[in-house]
């Protein structure tokens, strides 16, 4: 079994594996939205390697973070832009 961290998700701590990527990480958590489009259509990951930019969220204040490229680390603070 692979090491957890916490971190904390749109204000709620959660754990994530600790050799994952953030997309799939909270992929694993069941997110199936990480934002909506300037259309107000859903996107999440596609592509899983940095290409398409559909899996963006905020880390720690920094925005527009392709989380398929984002290892989980402790303490990271993630929000996506859905309610």
């Amino acid at each position: 079994m692979s090491e957890t961290v916490r971190i904390i998700l749109n204000g709620a701590e959660r754990e994530a594996p600790a050799d994952a990527t953030l997309a799939a990480a909270l992929l694993g958590l069941g997110l199936t939205r990480f934002r909506n489009s300037v259309h107000g259509e859903p996107r999440a990951p596609l592509c899983g390697m940095g290409v398409c930019l559909e899996c963006r969220v905020t880390v720690d204040g920094r925005m527009h973070v392709r989380s398929c490229l984002e290892p989980c680390r402790q303490g990271m603070r993630v929000e996506t832009d859905l309610p």
